[in-house]
């Protein structure tokens, strides 16, 4: 066998990570990539949101002083589907943001992909009256 076969074989049966740790830690490349882009201010704070199995949370942070204006998660939203439950924490957000004077943010998805529930959580904020 020629050497690089014998590398191709050897990758192959590499299973020292499990396939959620591969997920976690390609998410997490992803992640650090989009925070080096996107930052938040008291003016245009950054819209931070994580994505569990069950629910997803959504924060508007200032990186200026590190401390967080609005939060809201699904879990206190009603609503029959996944979706139904992202676009009303989505509002919820935007709803308490607006009250707080904050009418821009910048969208950090997190290293997650922009579909389903995280774009109907963008949705829900767009709607409420955020502007990203």
């Amino acid at each position: 066998m020629k050497w690089f076969e014998e590398n191709k074989v050897r990758n192959l049966y590499n299973t020292h990570m499990s396939i959620t740790q591969k997920k976690t830690e390609k998410r997490e490349r992803r992640r650090a990539k989009i925070r080096t882009k996107v930052y938040g201010t008291a003016e245009v704070p950054r819209l931070a949101i994580f994505k569990s199995n069950k629910f997803i949370y959504g924060q508007l942070i200032n990186d200026d002083t590190a401390t967080t204006i609005a939060a809201a998660s699904t879990k206190d939203a009603k609503g029959a589907t996944n979706l139904e439950k992202a676009k009303e924490a989505g509002a919820a957000i935007a709803k308490i943001a607006v009250t707080a004077g904050v009418k821009k943010a910048v969208f950090d998805r997190g290293g997650f992909i922009y579909t389903g529930t995280i774009e109907a959580f963008a949705t829900g904020a767009r709607e409420g009256g955020l502007v990203f």
